[in-house]
């Protein structure tokens, strides 16, 4: 499958990386179509990976991950252009996160979301909330934590979000929860300043939730 990723971070990066591993053609996607992060990012991934604006990216993938900054992501959506996600499965990776007043606060809470705004931006488009509720590295490798603990999707597309779970279970993920339609993006997004609260006090990124039932 032909997969564009929108931001060159870690978390791009490292879903990036991960979907190559598993034989996908993936095509990573900046401001700049010689940005160097994904410059680097092509050479140690091989002929499976690309780069390109995020237009570039976004055109190439059947489905595309949003795993820019939440602050800036309807701006990189936006560049990437509606008629090229028209249609498309968008995997919503990312969370808006403002640490500017030196502690972490939420630019979107209680009455609205990041991915909602994208859904309401890009209606052609199938918005999936997932992953955002734990580290890169967990993202693709849940076997980083002992036991069981979850992943969830939100969206309004039973469709899109059976296209999410799918690559989900190939990164080893067992529990996917679907809890429902794009709202319930809400939820997901203000976990956030609980997990950086957990990360403090844990020390370790490697951390998830599990729901017990």
């Amino acid at each position: 499958m032909r997969i564009g990723i929108l931001g060159t971070g870690s978390v791009g990066q490292t879903i990036a990386s991960a979907l190559i591993q598993r034989g996908h053609d993936v095509k990573l996607g900046a401001r700049s179509a010689t940005n160097e992060k994904a410059a680097e990012w092509v050479k140690q991934n091989g002929e499976r990976g690309s780069q390109g604006t995020f237009a570039d990216a976004a055109a190439f993938g059947e489905i595309v991950f949003n795993c820019t900054s939440g602050k800036a992501s309807l701006d990189a959506l936006r560049a990437a252009t509606p008629e090229h996600l028209a249609g498309k499965t968008l995997a919503d990776v990312a969370n808006a996160l403002d640490f500017s007043s030196g502690s972490l606060t939420l630019t979107v809470a209680n009455t609205d979301s990041l991915a909602e705004q994208i859904q309401a931006a890009f209606p052609a488009t199938r918005v999936v909330k997932t992953l955002n509720t734990m580290n890169a590295q967990v993202m693709v490798n849940p076997s980083l934590i002992a036991g069981e603990h979850d992943v969830f999707v939100a969206g309004n597309d039973a469709s899109a979000k059976a296209q999410v779970s799918e690559l989900l279970r190939s990164f080893g993920w067992r529990n996917i929860v679907d809890l429902g339609d794009i709202g319930a993006a809400r939820g997901l997004e203000m976990f956030l300043p609980l997990w950086m609260r957990l990360y403090g006090t844990l020390k370790t990124p490697h951390l998830n939730i599990h729901i017990a039932r």
